[in-house]
C-alpha cells in the first residue's frame, strides 16, 4: 500500500492505541451473549443463505475489489471510471389509455426534473398504435428525451409504432434514443403464452434488433429481472434468470447473423430495487460482473461496457395499507440502485398498489429522485461501497450463488426449457413461500403492514385502473405456468379486509401493573392484533385483578388480553383471567409464554396464547373467526 500524508496521519493518531484483535473482540462478544449460540443471535442469512456476520476486518478484504477500478473489467465498480453528470437518468412510469391525458402527465414529469419517459403500451396502458404514440408524445423532444417501451407480447407493434413516430418528427437513427422492450421470454414468464411460437417471436426480435444497429443509443431487447423478483425471486435467482434470459438472446442474435460484440449494446438489462439497500448495491455490481463474464466467454468483452442497467423500484414491496411508508421504501430503494451505479431509476408511485396514481404520487416519485440526485449528490461518486469489505464480500457471495443457478439453469436446457419445464415457477415459488413464512412469523417485519400498522383512514384515496384493452382472441403459439406476482404484504391486507368487511374488532388491553412493567407487551399486543385489523382498548394499567375486570366490564368488549412482565403475570395473571370471565369475557387472550404456568393458567381462564414467533396470519385469521 502506498503510503500517503493522510495515512501517515492516521497511523500518528493511532500509534498510543493498542491494535484491536479479532479474538479480544469475540472474547467481549461472548461474555456479553452469555452462553448464547454466536450464529444463531449474530449472524443472518439473505434468502439466498448467504452468511452476513456481524463484523468484517481487513482479512476479509478481497484482492480482485482492491485491483480493480471503476471502468475497468469486470466492471464490478462501474462501467465508467467517472459517472456522467448527476450519475443517472430519471424515469418515469406511465400507464394511461387516453393518449392526451398521458400527454399531459409526460409534459408535467417533464417539466419537473424527468428526463425518460416509460410508456406501458396495451393492456392498462395505449393503444399499440403509431397514433397513440405520436399524441401521447406530443411536444415531446424525442432526440433528447429517450422512450422506453412496456408492451408485453405486442412489444413488436409498439416498437413499430415508436420508429414510426421517429421517422415522421425527421429523428435520424443516431439521435434516436430509448429502449424497445423487446423480452419474448419474460413475456411468456409473467402472461403464461405468447400468440406465436418462441422461435418466431426470436426471430423478430432478431429483425428488430437488426434494424436498430445503425442506431447507437437505441436497445431493441430487455434481459429483464424484474418480473422474477415481483414473483418472489431472491437476488441471487433474479440475476440468474436475467442472465439466462440474456444468454439465449445473444444466441439468438448469433444465430441471425448479428455478432455478440454488436448485439450486447442492443439488450438492456433490468433490475429490481427494493427496501433491502445494501442488497440492491450488491445485486447491481454483481450484474455488472456476470454480464462481462459472459461477454468475455464471447469474445466480446468490451462490449458489456455499454450495456445499460434500469431499476424499476420493487412493486412486490408496496404495501396497500398506510401507503405513505412506501415513500419510505422507495427512497431507500432509490438510494440502492443509486449507489449501486444504475443507469436509470424508475420510482414507482407510492399509490400504484391501491389504484391508478394521481398527479401527487408521481411528483413524489419524481421528486424522491431529485433530492438523491441534487441534495444528496449520490451519483457524483463513482462506486462509493467499493472497499466496503461487506459489500465486496456480499456482491462476490452474490455473483458466485447467481453463476451456479445459471449454470443450473443452462445445464436444464436454458431459459425458455427452464420455464417450459416449470423448474424456474417452481424455484421461485419455494423461495416465495420461505419469504411468507418469514413475514408471517415476524422474522422479517413489513413497516405498517406487519410492524406498526395505522388502523382507520390513511388518508390516501386513488382511482380505480381502467379495464384492460380488448384484443382479438388468437390461439396461443406456446403456454407456460405463469409466474405468479405478489406483494409481500398481501396476507395481512387479506385479514385487514376481512375485519372491514364485519366492522372491525376490538379487544381490552388487561394492562397489568406499572407503564414500565407491562409497557413492552402491551405495545406488542396492540401492534400485533392491528396487523390483522384488531383494535385495542388501552389504559395506563390496572394495579389489581378485580379493577381490570371492572374497567373491561364497562367497556363493553367481548375478548379482552392480559399483558404484562412475567414477574407481575406469575402473580396477577391467573386472578385476573378468572375476574375477567366472571365480567363476561367470551374470549381471555394472555401476551407472552406461559411457561410452566400454561396449566394453571388455561384452569383459570385463559382461553389462548399469543407470543412471537408463531405464525401471525394463521393466529389472527382465527382471532378474528373467534371474535367474529
Amino acid at each position: 500500500m502506498t503510503t500517503t500524508p493522510d495515512t501517515k496521519i492516521a497511523q500518528t493518531l493511532a500509534a498510543d492505541f493498542t491494535a484491536a484483535k479479532l479474538d479480544q473482540w469475540r472474547a467481549m462478544v461472548d461474555k456479553a451473549l452469555k452462553g448464547a449460540d454466536f450464529d444463531k443471535r449474530l449472524v443472518s442469512k439473505t434468502a439466498d443463505g448467504l452468511r452476513v456476520e456481524p463484523l468484517y476486518t481487513r482479512k476479509d478484504a478481497l484482492v480482485s475489489a482492491a485491483d480493480a477500478l471503476p471502468g475497468a473489467a469486470p466492471f464490478t465498480r462501474g462501467t465508467k471510471a467517472v459517472r456522467d453528470g448527476l450519475g443517472w437518468n430519471i424515469a418515469a412510469l406511465h400507464i394511461e389509455q387516453d393518449p392526451a391525458a398521458a400527454n399531459a402527465a409526460i409534459l408535467d414529469d417533464l417539466e419537473g426534473g424527468v428526463n425518460v419517459i416509460v410508456l406501458q403500451v396495451g393492456g392498462l396502458g395505449l393503444p399499440v398504435t403509431k397514433d397513440a404514440l405520436d399524441a401521447a408524445l406530443k411536444d415531446v423532444l424525442l432526440d433528447v428525451c429517450p422512450v422506453a417501451l412496456i408492451a408485453g407480447d405486442q412489444s413488436f407493434e409498439a416498437a413499430a409504432g415508436l420508429m414510426a413516430v421517429w421517422a415522421a418528427r425527421g429523428i435520424a437513427d443516431d439521435q434516436r434514443m430509448g429502449s424497445l422492450g423487446c423480452d419474448p421470454l419474460g413475456t411468456l414468464g409473467v402472461q403464461g403464452s405468447l400468440p406465436e411460437t418462441v422461435e418466431t417471436a426470436l426471430a423478430r426480435a432478431v429483425a428488430l434488433t437488426k434494424l436498430t444497429l445503425p442506431m447507437p443509443r437505441v436497445s431493441s431487447l430487455t434481459a429483464d429481472g424484474v418480473s422474477y423478483h415481483n414473483a418472489g425471486a431472491t437476488e441471487a435467482q433474479e440475476l440468474a434468470c436475467m442472465l439466462s434470459t440474456l444468454v439465449a438472446y445473444l444466441r439468438a442474435c448469433e444465430n441471425g447473423g448479428i455478432a455478440p460484440k454488436d448485439a450486447l449494446p442492443k439488450i438492456s438489462v433490468a433490475l429490481a430495487a427494493d427496501a433491502d439497500e445494501f442488497s440492491t448495491i450488491a445485486k447491481l455490481r454483481a450484474a455488472r460482473r456476470l454480464v462481462w463474464r459472459v461477454a468475455d466467454a464471447c469474445g466480446a468483452g468490451d462490449a458489456a461496457a455499454r450495456v445499460r442497467f434500469a431499476c424499476p423500484t420493487s412493486y412486490r414491496m408496496l404495501a396497500k395499507r398506510d401507503p405513505w411508508t412506501n415513500i419510505l421504501r422507495a427512497t431507500i430503494a432509490c438510494t440502492g440502485a443509486a449507489l449501486g451505479g444504475a443507469d436509470s431509476i424508475c420510482v414507482l408511485p407510492f399509490t400504484m398498489a391501491l389504484g391508478k396514481p394521481d398527479a401527487f404520487a408521481r411528483r413524489v416519485a419524481r421528486n424522491i429522485q431529485i433530492v438523491c440526485q441534487e441534495e444528496s449528490n449520490l451519483g457524483r461518486v463513482t462506486d462509493p461501497a467499493g472497499g466496503s469489505w461487506y459489500v465486496e464480500q456480499l456482491t462476490d457471495d452474490m455473483a458466485k450463488k447467481a453463476w451456479d443457478i445459471f449454470q443450473d439453469l443452462e445445464a436444464r436446457g436454458g431459459m425458455l426449457v427452464s420455464l417450459t419445464t416449470g423448474y424456474v415457477q417452481e424455484m421461485i415459488a419455494k423461495a416465495a413461500d420461505a419469504r411468507a413464512k418469514a413475514i408471517a412469523t415476524g422474522r422479517q417485519e413489513l413497516t405498517g403492514v406487519s410492524a406498526f400498522p395505522l388502523l382507520g383512514d390513511d388518508g390516501v384515496k386513488t382511482g380505480p385502473w381502467p379495464k384492460s384493452l380488448e384484443r382479438a382472441a388468437t390461439k396461443p403459439g406456446i403456454e407456460v405456468t405463469p409466474l405468479k406476482v405478489h406483494r409481500l404484504g398481501e396476507a395481512f391486507e387479506a385479514l385487514r379486509d376481512a375485519a372491514d368487511a364485519k366492522g372491525g374488532y376490538t379487544v381490552f388491553l388487561a394492562s397489568l401493573g406499572e407503564i414500565a412493567e407491562h409497557n413492552v407487551r402491551t405495545t406488542w399486543i396492540k401492534n400485533y392484533l392491528a396487523a390483522g385489523g384488531i383494535a385495542t382498548l388501552i389504559t395506563d394499567g390496572y394495579k389489581t385483578a378485580d379493577e381490570a375486570a371492572a374497567a373491561f366490564k364497562a367497556s363493553g368488549a367481548k375478548a379482552a388480553c392480559i399483558c404484562s412482565s412475567d414477574a407481575v403475570n406469575a402473580t396477577l395473571a391467573e386472578p385476573t383471567a378468572t375476574a375477567l370471565k366472571a365480567a363476561g369475557a367470551k374470549l381471555v387472550l394472555m401476551a407472552g409464554r406461559p411457561g410452566d404456568k400454561e396449566a394453571a393458567l388455561k384452569a383459570a381462564g385463559v382461553d389462548q396464547f399469543l407470543s412471537a414467533g408463531a405464525d401471525a396470519v394463521a393466529t389472527l385469521k382465527g382471532l378474528q373467526e373467534k371474535l367474529g
